[in-house]
């Protein structure tokens, strides 16, 4: 199923959800604060160095960005969150849209949300979370930039994270990841097949 991935193509980006591509097919969306390591775990799962550009501005990617992998499944990069250079009513107006993405949309089967292992579950992290809870939508954490820390340090952080997401009632499944180093890569893929593929292809 890698593969597939691989052939993970730009097609079109949305400012509003008036201009999202029609709602069909299958689509999971990735989603992190603008300095989380999204656009690298992105181009790390389809083994391409620049599908999507890896921006020295933090904040700079304010679209909604469709990356087509045939005609029924697309992997959908949403605008990195938490830039502080944005004016407020932009921020809020993309907290809205994105919001109401996650809630509204019928193809989105599951979200891969990025978080800095160093800087975990921040504000908007968990605001994400609920809105994916809220509308039964799966969530899928990766804990990257996990390169940065020894093996055992980056381990007590996964426990810690698995754990406050259990103590404030949020449903989430979580991982290493680091596009460095690219581990995490394959567990990661086993997840979004999970997503993907429906149930009776799994064992081809």
């Amino acid at each position: 199923m890698s593969q597939i991935y691989r052939q993970a193509h730009y097609t079109i980006s949305a400012t509003q959800l008036s201009e999202l591509p029609p709602d069909t097919g299958i689509e999971v969306a990735f989603a992190g604060r603008s300095n989380a390591g999204k656009s690298s775990a992105i181009n790390t799962i389809t083994d391409q160095k620049s599908l999507a550009r890896i921006s020295k501005t933090p904040g700079r990617t304010q679209m909604i960005n469709f990356f087509a992998m045939d005609e029924e499944r697309a992997l959908v990069d949403l605008p990195g969150y938490g830039y502080a250079k944005v004016p407020e009513q932009m921020k809020i107006r993309w907290q809205q849209t994105l919001g109401k993405y996650l809630e509204t949309r019928q193809t989105l089967r599951g979200l891969m949300l990025m978080m800095d292992i160093r800087h975990p579950l921040k504000e908007f992290d968990l605001q994400m979370i609920l809105w994916a809870n809220k509308a039964n939508l799966a969530v899928h954490i990766l804990l990257t930039k996990s390169d940065k820390l020894k093996h055992g340090a980056a381990m007590a952080t996964l426990h810690k994270v698995t754990a406050e997401l259990k103590n404030k009632d949020l449903i989430a499944t979580t991982q290493l990841f680091s596009s460095l180093k690219k581990t995490g890569k394959e567990e990661a893929i086993k997840q979004l097949d999970s997503w993907f593929l429906p149930e009776n292809e799994h064992a081809e």
